[in-house]
């Protein structure tokens, strides 16, 4: 379905266009505060892509609330977009999610979501994250997923 290049900006042009908190969560590895950033209860349909590559990474149509304060999914829109790491700070044993392209920290995945949707849980920063509406998915270049939201 997704056949477009994503490129990585480099972090110095990205310190010129994305917000500090962009930044701090997105490319040095920082969390957002729970029920305080833009998507955490965003009901509107759509697709979230990674906020450096453009790379879409989840769907509305996922997206549920998990009560944790963050965008939560049960699955990526496009699998291979999304890699998983070891997360050993903190004190804890985690599995962080990051944009494939982009390389932008995302989150990480949990296994408390919702079994009868897998069991997964991507808690993933807003900050990480441009919310594309369904309304303009052709305007801004992803035609192809339209026909997720026409079923």
């Amino acid at each position: 379905m997704d056949e477009k290049v994503y490129i990585k900006r480099d972090k110095e042009e990205l310190k010129t266009i994305l917000t500090p908190t962009q930044f701090e969560v997105s490319q040095e590895n920082s969390t957002e505060r729970s029920f305080d950033n833009e998507y955490w209860n965003n009901i509107e349909p759509g697709i979230y892509v990674d906020i450096n590559s453009g790379e879409p990474l989840f769907t509305s149509l996922d997206k549920f609330d998990s009560g944790c304060g963050w965008p939560s999914f049960t699955r990526p829109l496009v699998e291979d977009h999304v890699k998983e790491n070891k997360d050993v700070t903190h004190g804890m044993i985690r599995t962080e999610v990051r944009s494939k392209y982009g390389d932008s920290h995302l989150g990480h995945l949990f296994t408390d979501g919702p079994s009868e949707q897998g069991g997964l849980r991507y808690c993933i920063n807003s900050a990480s994250l441009k919310f594309i509406p369904f309304n303009k998915l052709e305007t801004e270049g992803y035609a192809e997923y339209l026909e997720l939201f026409k079923k």
